[in-house]
């Protein structure tokens, strides 16, 4: 009998993935590499449900070759996103239609470039064009950044994000960088007061 695959979850040994609630951690990201996809506009938008409807089937697809080829097994890693707005007031405004942000899911160390545009390959029948050429490899480095768990509604984030920004100040940094967000609830299948957020922002040494 064929011995069973062990299955590796990232989120139990990606470092960066740890996070408590009420808990503002300073951490160190090391460069990580994802596939992305950028979106313009609000969250429940045209264009970044378009983003995820390129990443998914790109994201399970790896998984499932990786499996069957390389016989290394894992949890597809949460969806992340980047947002940030060219006229930072949109974000207190309330005009979300001129958020921009970036879908991310991280790609095992092992994945290389060649795996993602065979996956890519795959899902053509699957995704819409226009969907899937958004779709990159990006490596971001984010250096030394502020983070910590927000449980709840999206709508509640804000004075998290006030605090933790006032925390990455304390400790002598500037914002810099866009502000990253790990879903680690499913949004679509999760109650809003449930859903279970890292909030992270990354920060630079003040000159």
């Amino acid at each position: 009998m064929k011995a069973a695959v062990e299955r590796i979850d990232l989120r139990k040994i990606v470092p960066s993935y740890a996070a408590r609630r009420g808990r503002f951690d300073i951490i160190d990201v090391p460069p990580t590499r994802y596939v992305a996809a950028d979106a313009e506009g609000t969250p429940e938008g045209e264009s970044f449900a378009g983003a995820l409807g390129a990443l998914f089937p790109l994201a399970y697809g790896l998984k499932f070759a990786s499996k069957k080829e390389q016989g290394r097994d894992y949890v597809v890693p949460p969806l992340e996103a980047l947002w940030w707005a060219d006229d930072p007031a949109a974000f207190t405004s309330g005009d979300k239609s001129a958020w921009r942000s970036t879908a991310l899911m991280l790609l095992p160390e092992w994945i290389t470039d060649v795996d993602v545009e065979a996956a890519r390959e795959a899902v053509v029948a699957k995704v819409p064009a226009e969907d899937l050429a958004r779709v990159r490899v990006e490596v971001l480095e984010e250096g030394r950044c502020a983070q910590t768990l927000h449980v709840g509604p999206f709508s509640e984030e804000g004075p998290v994000i006030e605090e933790l920004h006032a925390v990455l100040e304390g400790a002598g940094l500037a914002l810099a960088g866009k502000h990253h967000e790990i879903y680690l609830s499913d949004f679509r299948r999760t109650a809003p007061e449930k859903l279970r957020t890292i909030l992270r922002q990354p920060g630079a040494v003040r000159n």
